[in-house]
């Protein structure tokens, strides 16, 4: 006999036909579920059904349903459109047609089931068809109905008598909507299905009903062989001591981590699975947490020398996350980053999954963290040796797989912020202490700690010097057209032309060339008139503080003032040259001594008859020019006849000459120590 439903507001004995907005509830469908969501959700349907006929055959088929017409080109596998899911289950029963029909139904609340996962079918499929077999009392039944799409969550319904002698369900997803799309080899999404499915698989104590993917004029897939076949093995589980773990003392909840290698991982990377009834729902990757699940791992051949790539996935398992799943099983409800309201969050649970997926790889994790610490090692000898003692104590573990040096660096000073940030912290604490207990080893802890953080600093210093030596070297030598640098270029290396030291920083400038005393001017002039209008204007003119005083400008400071001469050059020694460096040194004095000269902000140059005053003039000691200083200039040789010297009495002035090979050797000789004991 057969019964056809009424188009009435009354649907199959009187009972109330459903009133749901099925357009907006799809719409309202989070963006994080995909094109396997309502796939995944028949066949778990499926495997439910059949665990409530424990008498019937356990096994689900699958079948692929492609386009009638190849691809375009001919030479490509035609779109799968559509999906059929049969399986030996109890059968759609007058109960669970009426769940079926009630939004948010909860008869399958003990199983995990939320009510909604069959409008996931709508979001991706233009409808969903139903054939189902089921035992009305004693007499075999066939149903058969398709999902709503307007307002009815179960149109076109008839129910007759069936001749058949097992129960079972058909479901038809028909016509992926347009923009969606599945893989086109059956392989692939065979593969997918099992790691959306694993839990299923690998369950204790479970048997999982045997699951098929087919299609026509091809060989079936049994998705249950990626685990039990060693042969042909995809997928293979790793033991890991740490593979249960409890969070949230003042409620706790006890997750399960299992662990496995998934071969041949294409372009997937190494990921953390959080599973709720049996299902992988979300998840993060591994690297997130461990940077050495970065890239894929490699595992040898047992004796042909042959191999092939892997990933891994961790899956956790816990009654907290069946519990907190999201209707649409796309998500959790519980916060990512920090929850206060249920007590744990997916951030929580991921970074102790990351640490069983550490354990179970072991030395795998570990070779690739030594050779990132041996990167890490090469970059500070070879690039940054006043980071060396900050090595002993610094945690790398939070660096990229394989590092650049920008990357090694930027970790490196977020590590000496921290740690500087921390000793103030606790000098801090130690200056609000009201009690002298134990003072003594505060100040001796907090002071170690300053002197290692400050030799650090100097460490990086006096190696930026060996750096600033070697260019020095170079710019003094001739170039491959056997000209010289200018001496603007030497110059800048010393101190940037046209600048003075209020517009750039003490660590710009390399003034201990000349003199390791110019380090403490307390401001400089460089190539700029001295009245900031067109004047004659030095080289370099230096107001210095004596280490002693800290006045600005007081009549006892001395002033220096440099002139540089090009490498090579010694065409100022002519008698038509106005150029003559030691004249013009003489002359800048001289002008400063009768006030003609004011500080950067206009104030009058203080000085009295016994302000000293020191010249230098670098330039190469040709023996002409040697000549000119000794016959000319009445210059007193230095012993290694590298530098010469002469006081004029009447202006307080002190004029060194000197060779560019001297400032280099000498700068050489005074860091030499510091180098050495650096090993650069």
């Amino acid at each position: 006999m057969r019964i056809q439903t009424r188009q009435t507001r009354r649907g199959l004995a009187g009972k109330a036909v459903s009133n749901v907005n099925i357009r907006r509830a799809v719409e309202n469908i989070r963006a994080n579920t995909t094109v396997y969501t309502p796939l995944v959700e028949v066949i778990v349907n499926a495997i439910q059904a059949i665990d409530a006929n424990p008498n019937g055959v356990r096994k689900i088929k699958i079948q692929a349903i492609r386009d009638p017409q190849p691809d375009m080109y001919g030479d490509v596998l035609p779109d799968i459109h559509s999906f059929s899911v049969e399986d030996s289950g109890i059968g759609f029963t007058d109960d669970h047609r009426e769940s079926f029909d009630t939004l948010y139904t909860d008869m399958k609340a003990s199983q995990g089931g939320k009510g909604f996962g069959r409008f996931t079918c709508l979001k991706y499929f233009e409808g969903m068809e139903v054939e189902s077999r089921f035992l009305d009392g004693k007499q075999m039944k066939v149903r058969r109905f398709s999902m709503g799409t307007q307002n009815d969550i179960i149109v076109d319904e008839t129910v007759e008598d069936s001749e058949d002698l097992a129960t079972g369900s058909k479901i038809l997803l028909r016509t992926l909507k347009a923009s969606r799309s599945f893989e086109k080899k059956l392989s692939t999404i065979g593969r997918n299905l099992v790691e959306k499915l694993l839990p299923y698989f690998v369950t204790e104590d479970y048997s999982c009903p045997e699951i098929t993917l087919f299609e026509d004029g091809a060989l079936p897939i049994v998705l249950n062989d990626y685990l039990k076949n060693d042969l042909a093995a995809d997928i293979k589980e790793i033991a890991t001591s740490a593979s249960t773990f409890t969070l949230n003392p003042d409620a706790p909840e006890a997750f399960k981590v299992r662990v496995f290698k998934f071969y041949h991982p294409r372009s997937q990377k190494s990921k953390i699975c959080l599973a709720a009834n049996h299902r992988d729902v979300a998840g993060s990757v591994l690297s997130k947490y461990i940077p050495e699940f970065e890239d894929e791992f490699f595992e040898h051949g047992e004796s042909d020398g042959s191999g092939r790539n892997y990933i891994i996935k961790a899956y956790v398992f816990g009654n907290y996350l069946d519990r907190h799943v999201s209707l649409e099983r796309g998500g959790f409800e519980f916060q990512i980053e920090r929850d206060l309201v249920y007590g744990i969050s997916q951030t929580e649970i991921e970074a102790e999954a990351a640490a069983a997926a550490k354990a179970a790889l072991g030395g795998e994790i570990s070779t690739r963290q030594d050779r990132k610490r041996e990167q890490v090692q090469s970059y500070v000898d070879g690039s940054a040796p006043w980071h060396k003692e900050m090595l002993e104590t610094v945690d790398i573990t939070s660096l990229p797989l394989n590092p650049s040096e920008d990357q090694i660096e930027e970790h490196l000073q977020r590590a000496k912020f921290s740690r500087e940030r921390k000793i103030k912290a606790t000098v801090s604490s130690i200056l609000a202490k009201s009690g002298l207990d134990h003072l003594e080893d505060d100040v001796k802890a907090v002071v170690e700690s300053i002197s290692a953080t400050s030799k650090n600093d100097l460490v990086h210093y006096v190696a930026l010097r060996r750096n600033l030596l070697d260019l020095f070297e170079k710019s003094l030598q001739r170039r491959t057209d056997g000209k010289y640098e200018s001496e603007g270029f030497v110059h800048d290396i010393i101190f940037p032309r046209k600048q003075d030291s209020d517009g750039i920083p003490f660590a710009s400038h390399q003034l201990w060339l000349i003199d390791e005393r110019l380090n403490f001017t307390s401001y400089m002039s460089s190539d700029k008139p001295l009245n900031g209008h067109p004047s004659d204007r030095p080289d370099l003119l230096a107001f210095g503080n004596r280490i002693a005083f800290r006045g600005d400008n007081e009549a006892s400071n001395p002033i220096t003032v440099f002139e540089f001469k090009r490498p090579n050059r010694d065409d100022f020694t002519n008698p038509s040259s106005n150029e003559d460096p030691i004249a013009q040194i003489v002359r800048y004095v001289n002008s400063i001594r009768s006030g003609e000269y004011l500080t950067p902000v206009g104030r009058k140059i203080m000085v009295l008859p016994n302000t000293p005053f020191y010249g230098y003039v670098v330039c190469s000691l040709s023996t002409k020019v040697e000549k000119w200083l000794e016959e000319e200039k009445n210059f007193k040789s230095m012993p290694d006849r590298l530098g010469w010297f002469y006081w004029f009495e009447k202006i307080n002035l002190y004029i060194e000459v000197l060779s560019w090979d001297k400032v280099l050797r000498d700068a050489q000789m005074r860091n030499r120590v510091f180098f050495k004991m650096l090993g650069i």
